[in-house]
């Protein structure tokens, strides 16, 4: 019987540093039954053309290009609409995966009849250095409560079961769009569940979007009211859970 189709979608901007990393991660997997969607958003250095000589080679590699920047949210959002696996991964462009992340999790998944997985993952730099302790996920299964107070869902980790729960979208905001969907589908009932064993690697980079927690902390105030319909001091109240946990997470 021939495994689940998995789909991956992979937006790209401006990576082009490391995203043969990124790439190599993927055809290096022992579960060979994907497809990887990578949707270029207007980058300007070699980025597409990396991607489209990998895609010469494995027709699995699958290149869409937005005719305009429209940020990584509404650009997964098309990766999204345009899978056709069983399974929906998330990968950025700048991260890596481990060799058996992909075997690991759909036996994860299907042993346990979970719809929805995510793990643990290492820290590397910009040059491929592990740096700090591991992030080792909680056991516990996350509900939207639990999510709403600590981000403990990375998102090159995620895998979905779309036979289960269908396709959600991203909102269309230019910053936390992948922790808006885990909570729009958290908050449909699901509950997700985390793979104690690293499986993928997380690239920290100074100048990233998430580099600095501190400077977030208006905008995830903001994020709450606008996605969730909180008051102020609701969202004030839940935020400051998030920056807690979130300094716990990048600093320690």
């Amino acid at each position: 019987m021939e495994k689940p189709l998995i789909s991956i979608v992979t937006p790209i901007f401006n990576t082009e540093l490391y995203l043969e990393d990124c790439l190599n991660s993927v055809l290096s997997q022992t579960y060979q039954n994907w497809e990887m969607i990578l949707i270029d958003d207007c980058s300007t250095d070699s980025s597409v053309s990396i991607v489209e000589r990998f895609s010469k080679k494995d027709s699995r590699f699958k290149l869409l290009r937005n005719s305009e920047n429209k940020g990584s949210g509404i650009t997964r959002n098309s990766g999204i609409d345009f899978a056709k696996g069983k399974y929906l991964c998330f990968l950025d462009s700048d991260d890596r995966w481990k060799p058996y992340k992909l075997e690991t999790q759909v036996n994860f998944m299907l042993g346990n009849d979970y719809s929805f997985s995510f793990g643990s993952y290492e820290f590397i730099d910009e040059k491929n250095n592990l740096i700090k302790r591991p992030k080792i996920v909680t056991e516990e299964p996350i509900d939207y409560e639990f999510l709403l107070k600590k981000t403990e869902i990375f998102t090159s980790t995620v895998m979905l079961d779309l036979d289960k729960i269908g396709k959600f979208m991203m909102p269309p905001h230019r910053r936390k769009q992948d922790y808006g969907l885990w909570l729009k589908i958290l908050k449909s009932g699901v509950k997700a569940y985390g793979i104690k064993e690293p499986i993928a690697e997380y690239r920290l980079r100074k100048g990233s979007a998430t580099s600095n927690k501190l400077s977030l902390i208006t905008k995830h105030v903001l994020f709450l009211k606008e996605t969730q319909k909180f008051s102020l001091v609701k969202s004030v109240y839940y935020t400051g859970y998030w920056a807690i946990n979130g300094f716990i997470k990048y600093y320690t």
